[in-house]
C-alpha cells in the first residue's frame, strides 16, 4: 500500500500534464483578460480538462481566426460585434438567429453573462460642459477637437468610419491610441474625445462625460461565450459549468471587476479568483496580492515559463536562420548575380511590420502561437546571417584564394578548410546579431498566443500598468546582453588569435 501511494505521488505531475487540454482566448483590453480567466478558473475547478488561457490574443480577427482553426475552443465575445464583424450582418440580431448563422461554421453562441458592454464616446466632463456637448450629434458644432480613438475601433466594420458617416463628423484623422493610455492622454489633455467600453472602471476615476448615442448607432454588445461546436461533447462536465456562468455577472459587477485591475492594481487572475469565491459584490474587495512590490512582479511564478518561452522561440528560430542563411550566403558570395537577388530578398523581409508578417502566417498556417511566430523571427533572423556570411567569404584577401588554389585542394575542400574559418568572425557576427535582434522581436509573439517576456508587456500595455511592462522589457534586455556576452566568449574560444586580430574588420 506505501509502495502504491508512493507511485500515486510520482506519476500526480504527469497524469495532470495529461489531463486534454482546453484552450481559452481573450482579446487584449482588460475585461476580456478578466472573463478569459474566470473561464479558465471554472473549467479547472470542473476537473475534467486543464484550461489554458491563451490571453490577450489580439483583435478581434486574430481571435475569431484562432476559434476557427481551433487554436482555441472558447473566448468571451459580444453580441454586436458578432453580428456587425463577424458575420458582416447589415442589422442586429437575436442570439438564435446568431447560432444558426454561426452553425456552418462549426461554431456556436451561449451562455449570457449578464451585461452588455457597449462602445460609446466620452469626454472629459469639464471640458464637454464648456462646449456644451451631451450628445454625439453635438460634436458636429466642434470639428476642432482631437480624437484618440483605439486601433480595433479605427477600423471595425461598425467602428469609427461608420460613426462618422451616422452622425456627419467631420474630425481630422484620429490619432489611433491603444485603448489601455488613451484615459490618460484624454486626462492631460493631450487629445479631447476618446472611445471607451461601458462597463470601463475608469470612467468614474477620471470624471468623464459619456456622450449619448442619440442616433441609435450602437447596437447591444450582450457579453456571451463564443465555442466551438463540439466543446460540449469532448468536455461535457466543463460545458456544463460554464453554463452555470449564464447571468451571473451584472454590469455593476463587472465595472468592479475591471476597478479590482485597473484601480486597485490586482491581476487578472486574483480578480477571477475573487469573483469566483465571493457571492455578493466586490465594493471595497481589495485582493492581498493586488499591490505587489516590483520585485515580486518581476520574480513571479510565471518567470520560469516565459523564460522557457522565450528561449524556445529565440533559439529555434535562431537554429533555422543559421541552417538557411549561412547556405544563402555562401551562394550570394559564388555568384554575384544571385548574390545581389539573394540579399535584396532577405533585406526586404526586414521591412516587413511584424504584426503584419504574423497576420499573414496566422492565415498561411490556420493556426496562431508557436509556430507563426517562430517562423517570422526565421524570416526577420535571416539577413544578419545572410549578410555576414557573404561579406566574409567576398572580403577574404586574393592572395589567400589563390594559395588555396595553389595547393590543388577542390572547390569543396577550400571553402570548409579555408575560406569558412577565415570568414568565421563575420559569420559568428550575424549570428550574434541575429540573436539578440530575436530577443527583442520575440516579445510580439505574447500578441498571438506564443508567450515569452512579452506577455508581461502586452498586459502592462493593456492596463497601463508600467511596473507589469517593465518586468517584461528588463528580463528581455537582461537576455539579450547574456545572450551577447555568450557569442562574445564563444567567438574568443572558437577562433584563433590569429584570425581574431586579422580579421577583426570584417565583423558587421
Amino acid at each position: 500500500m506505501m509502495q502504491l501511494r508512493l507511485l500515486i505521488l510520482l506519476l500526480a505531475p504527469a497524469l495532470c500534464s495529461a489531463q486534454p487540454a482546453l484552450n481559452v482566448g481573450s482579446k487584449r483590453f482588460t475585461e476580456s483578460y478578466i472573463l478569459g480567466e474566470i473561464i479558465t478558473q471554472t473549467v479547472n475547478a470542473a476537473g475534467e480538462a486543464r484550461a489554458v488561457h491563451q490571453q490577450g490574443l489580439g483583435n478581434t480577427g486574430i481571435v475569431f481566426a484562432a476559434l476557427k482553426s481551433g487554436a482555441i475552443d472558447v473566448y468571451p465575445e459580444y453580441t454586436g460585434t458578432i453580428a456587425f464583424e463577424l458575420l458582416q450582418r447589415k442589422s442586429p440580431a437575436s442570439l438564435d438567429e446568431l447560432k444558426r448563422e454561426l452553425a456552418p461554421h462549426g461554431l456556436g453562441v451561449a451562455v449570457p453573462l449578464g451585461f452588455g458592454n457597449t462602445y460609446a464616446l466620452a469626454m472629459r466632463e469639464e471640458r464637454a460642459a464648456a462646449l456644451g456637448v451631451r450628445t454625439i450629434s453635438d460634436l458636429a458644432r466642434h470639428s476642432a477637437l482631437k480624437p484618440g480613438i483605439s486601433q480595433e475601433f479605427l477600423n471595425r466594420k461598425d467602428g469609427w468610419g461608420a460613426l462618422s458617416r451616422a452622425y456627419r463628423l467631420s474630425f481630422a484623422a484620429p490619432r489611433g491610441l491603444d485603448h489601455g493610455l488613451a484615459y490618460e492622454a484624454l486626462a492631460a489633455g493631450q487629445i479631447d474625445l476618446i472611445d471607451i467600453y461601458t462597463t470601463d472602471a475608469k470612467i468614474g476615476k477620471y470624471r468623464l462625460r459619456v456622450l449619448a448615442d442619440d442616433r441609435h448607432f450602437f447596437p447591444d454588445y450582450e457579453a456571451v461565450l463564443l465555442y466551438r461546436l463540439d466543446l460540449p461533447q469532448r468536455f461535457p462536465q466543463s460545458w456544463a459549468a460554464l453554463q452555470k456562468l449564464e447571468g451571473r455577472i451584472p454590469a455593476q459587477r463587472m465595472i468592479e471587476l475591471n476597478a479590482l485591475v485597473e484601480i486597485s492594481g490586482a491581476p487578472f487572475i486574483v480578480a477571477a479568483r475573487h469573483f469566483l469565491a465571493t457571492p455578493g459584490g466586490l465594493a471595497g474587495a481589495v485582493a492581498e496580492d493586488s499591490r505587489k512590490s516590483f520585485a515580486a512582479v518581476l520574480f513571479g511564478a510565471d518567470l520560469g515559463r516565459l523564460t522557457l518561452q522565450h528561449l524556445l522561440l529565440v533559439f529555434s528560430s535562431l537554429a533555422m536562420s543559421v541552417a538557411a542563411g549561412i547556405p544563402l550566403g555562401i551562394l550570394a558570395a559564388r555568384s554575384p548575380r544571385s548574390g545581389y537577388w539573394i540579399v535584396s530578398a532577405v533585406g526586404m523581409l526586414q521591412t516587413i511590420p511584424s504584426l503584419a508578417l504574423l497576420a499573414f502566417l496566422i492565415a498561411l498556417l490556420g493556426t496562431i502561437g508557436t509556430a507563426p511566430a517562430i517562423l517570422a523571427l526565421f524570416f526577420y533572423a535571416l539577413l544578419p546571417i545572410v549578410r555576414n556570411t557573404h561579406s566574409g567569404l567576398v572580403d577574404i584577401a586574393a592572395p589567400l584564394r589563390e594559395s588555396a588554389q595553389a595547393l590543388g585542394l577542390p572547390e569543396a575542400a577550400r571553402l570548409r578548410l579555408i575560406e569558412l574559418p577565415l570568414a568565421m568572425r563575420s559569420i559568428l557576427a550575424g549570428i550574434k546579431t541575429s540573436a539578440v535582434i530575436n530577443v527583442g522581436t520575440a516579445t510580439i509573439a505574447a500578441f498571438i498566443g506564443a508567450g515569452g517576456y512579452g506577455e508581461r508587456i502586452v498586459a502592462g500595455l493593456a492596463v497601463n500598468d508600467n511596473t507589469l511592462l517593465l518586468a517584461g522589457a528588463i528580463p528581455a534586455a537582461a537576455l539579450a546582453l547574456l545572450i551577447q556576452w555568450a557569442f562574445d566568449v564563444l567567438e574568443h574560444r572558437v577562433l584563433p588569435e590569429g584570425l581574431r586580430e586579422k580579421n577583426s574588420g570584417l565583423a558587421q
